[in-house]
């Protein structure tokens, strides 16, 4: 066949045409290849990027679990919160001013600030609900804007809302508040009902 071939290009070209050696086998494997379709070489399981080694599905899961077990640290709160009351503020720092209020309504409401916990807004970015509810908060006071889901409790503010076993207060940011007495007073009628005082005025 191959001369065949040969005698056909002969007809085409004009010029003597000479095939060194190497040229003549490569050109005979060609052929070869040509006519046997079973010569095709395979690719094998082992070639593939779809391996089936048990080991490498193996690897595959084990990075899977290692992500469910690598959580992130919890929500920094500051203070004891021993008593399940978490107070949320949208200042990063609190100044003296508004730190003595805060201590004041608080000791006003029967506890001490070693009791409460409290979180900056700073400290809440980009946490999920999940990770709040996870601090499992009885009481919640919010001051201020935070960016949190929680935002998205339906709590009007300075009215008390309960949602399964957590009450919620929604006010202005204290440092507002401490320069604000009509708000002060608000907050502190709030409260009374909240944790249940009797009524009077601070």
């Amino acid at each position: 066949m191959e001369h065949d071939s040969l005698e056909n290009l002969k007809a085409f070209l004009e010029e003597e045409l000479y095939l060194i050696p190497e040229d003549l086998r490569k050109l005979e494997e060609e052929l070869q290849g040509a006519e046997s379709p079973n010569q095709i070489p395979m690719l094998s399981p082992e070639n593939t990027s779809l391996s089936s080694d048990p080991e490498a599905k193996e690897d595959t899961v084990d990075l899977e679990e290692l992500k469910e077990e690598i959580k992130p640290d919890p929500i920094p709160v500051s203070g004891n919160f021993s008593k399940g009351i978490l107070i949320l503020h949208e200042e990063s720092e609190l100044g003296p001013e508004v730190l003595d209020m805060l201590v004041k309504m608080i000791n006003a409401c029967g506890h001490s600030m070693n009791e409460v916990g409290m979180i900056s807004s700073e400290n809440l970015e980009n946490r999920s609900l999940e990770e709040f509810q996870a601090l499992n908060a009885h009481v919640v006071l919010k001051f201020g804007r935070i960016k949190h889901p929680i935002n998205a409790i339906p709590a009007n503010p300075y009215e008390i809302y309960s949602e399964e076993e957590t009450e919620y207060l929604f006010a202005d940011a204290l440092s507002v508040i401490a320069e604000d007495k009509p708000l002060k007073i608000k907050l502190w009628k709030s409260l009374q009902i909240l944790f249940n005082l009797s009524s009077g005025t601070k």
